[in-house]
């Protein structure tokens, strides 16, 4: 047994108490992508992107969830190096079996599939790990109906993709 997802989720438990104790603030990372999105923007149209309502409410600046997705990359990378596990995959096997190897059509289903997560997890007003990790943590009812329909939906996707189920 891999001991690795259950040392990472008692590390993301505690980093969500530090956060509420520090900060006052649940964790989360979606508004880092748009912060980051705002960032893109401001550097190609200036200021004028700043006046955005949008970036008024959440401006396009590095913040401390900035740092938390930076840390996640850096903190998978080094856990996968360490665990032996590193490896570029271009085309999950899984994928492959499912809808060939092709790189350009992996790439594109995977943008498509962030772009949609990320207006999904602006207009739910968070992420998965938002509601799934700090919204349950503060037993909100929003965010416990959302994790439910989140594993619910993930269920019929991977039975409707990959044919997998009963």
């Amino acid at each position: 047994m891999d001991p690795t997802p259950y040392i990472a989720g008692v590390g993301i438990g505690i980093i969500s108490w530090f956060a509420f104790l520090l900060s006052d603030r649940p964790l989360g990372c979606s508004t880092a992508y748009a912060r980051t999105s705002g960032m893109i923007e401001a550097a190609i149209r200036g200021d004028a992107a700043r006046e955005r309502p949008y970036y008024r409410k959440f401006a396009p600046q590095i913040d401390w969830e900035w740092m938390l997705v930076l840390g996640v990359v850096i903190g998978a990378f080094v856990t996968a190096v360490v665990t032996g596990e590193f490896a570029l995959i271009w085309v999950p096997s899984r994928f492959a079996a499912a809808f060939g190897p092709d790189i350009p059509f992996r790439l594109v289903v995977a943008i498509i599939g962030g772009v949609l997560m990320g207006i999904g997890s602006r207009w739910a007003g968070g992420c998965t790990s938002g509601h799934g990790i700090s919204g349950t943590l503060q037993l909100a009812i929003s965010s416990w109906v959302a994790v439910i329909i989140f594993f619910v939906s993930g269920i019929v996707c991977a039975f409707l993709i990959y044919g997998v189920g009963p």
